[in-house]
């Protein structure tokens, strides 16, 4: 793990360059720590402090703080809540990046995260700021891709009471984290059921040994599944597809905001359920340094274009 971590520590040189990272969780210690390593300023608030610190970075009274001055802000990949309320459950308040709060950066600044709504999106049109989403970037999300589905696989163990295997699950969904779920259920030993819209993506799931189904034929397959997991950031899994699940049935929803499931209509109905957002921070140090290296590299584009007023900060 040491040799993994130390072949991940970037080679970039920021100085001159102040870099904001606002929220999150423990994935955000270890980007805190190697945009340090870069030589920038880096300033941080809103996710689990470290009792040693991290070398390089100031801990900052507040968002504001952070964000005051800073070229670059870094946000989290798991998505805000509906009132633009960043991604922060250790925090114990809110930060909603206002046009108030996006104001106090640098001229010409530019934020990353996962997924903008519309709360940042006009914030930033306000004061001119650049949003650039990379919830979509498949390397990255592949580079985090075990994490997560280890975090999935931790949820299912401690919410059933009968092992994966042998168990009929339906994955709903089959991007990049939710096809590696479907071979790595398939590998222990799950009757995997995917249910996708895209005939490509079913194709691909029956190829590794899932029976696969258009997403219109979920309702009709509930009443046969233990495990119901949705991984579609839209809400495709209502309370007429969750009343056809045996009780014995876990429903697990790992969608961002607003997620893919009608979780009080299953609890409601007596199912057990859990909305699983951040597991990426099962493996912070992983994911973290995984993140990073898609970050500086896009900050070093930033950099080198001729047309950004940052340029003659490049090195």
């Amino acid at each position: 793990m040491q040799q993994q971590t130390m072949a991940k520590e970037q080679t970039a040189d920021f100085r001159d360059i102040t870099i904001a990272v606002v929220a999150g969780d423990r994935r955000e210690q270890e980007i805190a720590r190697q945009a340090a390593l870069s030589g920038a300023t880096v300033r941080a608030f809103g996710f689990p402090w470290p009792d040693q610190g991290i070398a390089g970075v100031e801990h900052t009274a507040d968002a504001r703080g952070a964000l005051h001055g800073a070229h670059f802000g870094l946000l989290p990949i798991p998505g805000s809540s509906a009132d633009g309320a960043l991604f922060a459950p250790a925090l114990g308040q809110k930060i909603i990046p206002d046009a108030s709060l996006l104001g106090a950066m640098a001229p010409g600044a530019h934020i990353f995260l996962g997924l903008a709504n519309h709360v940042i999106e006009e914030a930033a049109k306000a004061v001119s700021v650049t949003l650039h989403e990379y919830d979509g970037d498949k390397r990255l999300m592949y580079l985090r891709a075990p994490a997560i589905v280890e975090g999935i696989l931790k949820v299912l163990i401690e919410n059933t009471d009968f092992t994966i295997k042998g168990a009929q699950i339906g994955v709903v969904g089959q991007g990049t984290i939710s096809s590696v779920l479907t071979k790595t259920l398939i590998a222990i030993g799950g009757q995997v059921n995917v249910f996708a819209r895209n005939p490509i993506q079913r194709a691909a799931a029956m190829a590794f040994g899932a029976s696969a189904w258009p997403l219109e034929n979920l309702a009709e397959r509930c009443p046969s599944l233990d495990i119901l997991i949705s991984c579609v950031p839209a809400r495709v899994v209502d309370r007429a597809i969750l009343q056809r699940l045996p009780k014995r049935a876990l429903v697990v929803d790992v969608a961002a905001p607003p997620g893919g499931v009608d979780l009080a209509s299953a609890t409601e109905l007596g199912l057990r359920n859990v909305w699983a957002r951040g597991l990426g921070n099962r493996a912070p140090i992983t994911v973290g340094a995984s993140q990073w290296s898609g970050l500086q590299e896009r900050i070093q584009q930033i950099l080198a274009s001729p047309a950004s007023p940052m340029a003659s900060r490049s090195r």
